[in-house]
């Protein structure tokens, strides 16, 4: 799996993480997965109780998102023999959400989505907060299905069925380890989320540019030439 693909999906997690379908929302989460409230502007829970349910979580998304790209790269592998076609339209496509989610085009299709309700239920445990990240991969928002939609592509032209899981995989701990982080920090302060909020449209636009630079170097075909250059200076590599 190539270098500037890892980091992309990467990044692409972390930036999803960011934007402004679910940093802001953050607090409602991690409130209802541990049952927990907001006193003197930070989160009263058990930080061992914490863990664990946000682990949770993140394995239940993280299943369906790896699934998602085990049955991309599946696809891919029928069209092998059109891999470079496969590959011109997913960077076409990956440009398109680029542009979308940088606000240079507003295309009402791809802002349609599911949503994600939190309901109220006394029952909290891990299993539950497992199927609450399933439910939550199930109903992404719009902004990081952009992004998720992007990864997928770029799994779908991958060379084998391990490079599609990797890639989900590694976007899954891009998504996964800020959310663990904030969920920490949640239980000293609130504040820091106000502050970083101001952050998240200039996020957005950098998720889109990031997007935009892929679609591109893939679509070009770049994009392997590029990786195999970077691999020549890099001390260590990943291998699916």
């Amino acid at each position: 799996m190539d270098n500037i693909s890892v980091f992309a999906a990467f990044a692409a997690g972390m930036l999803s993480f960011l934007s402004p379908c679910v940093f802001p929302l953050i607090p409602a989460y991690v409130s209802h997965l541990t049952g927990s409230s907001f006193q003197d502007g930070k989160l009263v829970v058990h930080r061992g109780k914490l863990i664990v349910q946000s682990l949770s979580f993140i394995v239940g998304f993280s299943l369906v998102f790896i699934a998602m790209g085990a049955s991309a790269s599946f696809i891919g592998r029928f069209f092998a023999q059109e891999r470079d076609l496969i590959q011109k339209i997913s960077g076409l496509l990956i440009i398109v959400f680029g542009l979308q989610m940088a606000g240079l085009l507003n295309l009402r299709l791809l802002m349609s989505g599911k949503t994600w309700e939190i309901k109220t239920n006394r029952s909290r445990g891990a299993i539950r907060s497992l199927l609450t990240g399933v439910a939550f991969s199930a109903g992404w928002s719009p902004c990081v299905g952009l992004a998720l939609s992007s990864i997928l592509l770029l799994a779908g032209s991958a060379e084998t069925l391990w490079n599609g899981i990797g890639l989900l995989a590694v976007y899954s701990l891009g998504l996964g380890v800020p959310f663990l982080l904030i969920s920490w920090l949640l239980t000293y302060s609130l504040q820091f989320m106000k502050k970083m909020n101001r952050w998240i449209p200039l996020l957005s636009k950098l998720n889109g540019c990031l997007l935009i630079g892929l679609g591109f170097l893939l679509f070009t075909g770049q994009l392997q030439k590029i990786s195999a250059w970077l691999s020549q200076y890099t001390i260590w590599e990943i291998n699916f």
